[in-house]
């Protein structure tokens, strides 16, 4: 079983969850590593994937194609007036299976976010036969937002193996004492919270059942 971590929105965690994930896998035994198939705006998240993957696969691996502006892959490519191919990625990606178990693949910002004109993650997911991690930043608008990625998800027949609540700084108010617990009953399915510089990814890789 392999994964895509996605967000409910960009800047929510994703490589921060995905690298603790890997890096917890890996020092269980389990020869897990991450990619990041599409890049944009910096080489920050492919350089601390390939850390948390004790460099065990090329650059060129886990990170398919990069583009300069901070931008959809899509919208990038548009930018840079150049394309990609698809069939290509998806055979990088198949090429590493039979060595590496789970494979975690980051996405770009969320589930419907263009990899192109008529392609988008939800459709990788779907083609690649990736679980999902929905990853989303606890805070004010996240019961909307939660909702909103797995409906999507639903609908599509996907299969979602997490949710997780990250906390991006150590402060707390209503909301995100809330959260968890309300999702966990109008999702009904359990929601992991990672407490601010979590270290323990535990709970959530028994959510993934590998």
């Amino acid at each position: 079983m392999n994964f895509l971590i996605t967000g409910t929105d960009t800047g929510v965690g994703k490589t921060y969850v995905g690298c603790g994930l890997i890096s917890a896998l890996r020092k269980s035994g389990r020869p897990a590593v991450g990619l990041k198939p599409f890049s944009s705006g910096g080489q920050d998240d492919v350089e601390a994937i390939m850390a948390a993957n004790e460099r065990a696969v090329p650059l060129h691996v886990v990170n398919f194609v990069s583009f300069r502006p901070p931008l959809a892959p899509y919208a990038a490519a548009l930018v840079e007036n150049r394309g990609f191919d698809l069939v290509a990625a998806k055979a990088t990606f198949a090429a590493i299976q039979c060595q590496f178990s789970p494979i975690l693949v980051e996405g770009a910002g969320g589930l419907l976010v263009p990899i192109l004109r008529d392609y988008d993650f939800g459709d990788l997911a779907a083609e690649w036969d990736l679980n999902l991690i929905i990853v989303a930043a606890n805070r004010l608008g996240v019961l909307n937002h939660c909702r909103l990625t797995v409906e999507v998800a639903q609908r599509r027949g996907l299969s979602i193996s997490a949710v997780v609540l990250n906390e991006l700084d150590d402060e707390t108010d209503a909301a995100r004492q809330t959260n968890p617990s309300i999702l966990e009953d109008l999702l009904e399915k359990p929601v992991e919270r990672l407490a601010y510089g979590a270290t323990d990814f535990g709970a959530v890789i028994e959510q993934l059942g590998v």
